[in-house]
């Protein structure tokens, strides 16, 4: 298979980096614990694509080998050859999904404000390859449980994904994330009863809509000269979006500034940080006590919650998707 190099900032390491935000455990991504490389379908100009990232060095899950394999390139791997144009595309959505661009001043201005993280090197939170596939993932995690949510974007890809030859189950079973001109042209019936979406149903397709048409324009999201709050606004305007959703997607876009607080939060106020009362009064508290850490303040509380879940399963980079995987919220973690 044709293998492609990409380099990477000094600091990074695939197995770290990649395994640091629940959206890698979701389909098409598929963590293969034993060659710690990440597996999913691309789609590139020329169709989908199989893809495979691994980082030399990196399956000996020591303390000296992870430090020697920092920053070497990634090996990626295509089931068929590329074209020149679709280069351009694969390493587009590759740098998204691992953040390979995100600046060094921006982790150590983090790692300023919270040096818990600073020795592990945490900082770069896992996403999609668009923003498209980031909203739906958004919408698919509010008000269920976690492996509900596993199950809607399974289906999801498995019913309106394009097929690849030659997936296998490396693969998420060689499909594609559906693209929003697929699923624009779906009833949200069919949403809801064969990817078992619920509500959610005419929300997706809504979505999709807005996606193909224009009126929503991921560009004029991502772009840092576009304010924090005009971003939250607009979101808040799309169908689906309530300020959790509309948080947790501003944090997908790179934006670190609010919360997406939910019933998960308020256990950790509860367990980790002690506090007691009813909900309400946990989320002000956690507003209050994220505060200090300014433009990285959901880094701060995600990191915080990351580091619960693997004090309870071992690491992320060692949970395999089907079983471990779809345990690791904290209603779940309950012995």
């Amino acid at each position: 298979m044709p293998v492609l190099h990409i380099p990477v900032p000094a600091d990074y390491l695939l197995p770290r980096d990649a395994c640091s935000y629940g959206y890698f455990l979701l389909a098409p991504n598929y963590w293969h614990v034993p060659s710690q490389a990440l597996w999913r379908v691309l789609d590139l100009p020329s169709g989908p694509v199989r893809v495979g990232v691994h980082q030399p060095g990196t399956v000996a899950a020591t303390a000296k080998a992870w430090r020697s394999a920092r920053g070497t390139p990634l090996q990626v791997t295509t089931a068929r050859a590329v074209s020149r144009a679709d280069k351009p595309a694969l390493i587009a959505q590759l740098t998204r999904m691992l953040r390979l661009d995100e600046p060094a001043s921006t982790l150590a201005e983090f790692h300023r404000l919270d040096p818990r993280w600073r020795r592990a090197g945490g900082g770069r939170l896992f996403r999609s390859p668009t923003m498209w596939e980031d909203v739906v993932k958004t919408i698919t995690s509010c008000n269920v449980a976690w492996p509900n949510t596993m199950t809607m974007n399974f289906r999801l890809c498995e019913v309106f994904g394009a097929p690849v030859q030659g997936g296998g189950a490396i693969a998420a079973q060689g499909l594609s994330f559906p693209t929003p001109e697929k699923l624009a042209r779906q009833k949200p019936l069919t949403l809801r009863t064969r990817c078992r979406v619920g509500y959610r149903d005419a929300r997706i397709v809504a979505l999709a809509r807005m996606f193909v048409s224009g009126e929503v324009k991921p560009a004029w999201f991502e772009d840092p000269a576009t304010p924090d709050a005009a971003v939250r606004e607009a979101l808040i305007e799309l169908p689906g979006i309530g300020p959790y959703a509309a948080h947790n997607i501003m944090q997908l876009l790179g934006r670190y500034s609010h919360l997406p607080l939910d019933s998960e939060s308020v256990r950790h106020a509860k367990a980790i940080l002690g506090y007691s009362g009813p909900a309400r009064k946990l989320m002000k508290k956690l507003e209050r006590h994220y505060e200090p850490f300014g433009p990285h303040k959901f880094r701060s509380y995600w990191f915080e919650l990351w580091d619960f879940y693997q004090a309870k399963r071992g690491k992320a980079h060692t949970w395999d998707r089907e079983t471990t995987g779809r345990t690791f919220t904290a209603a779940m973690l309950a012995d």
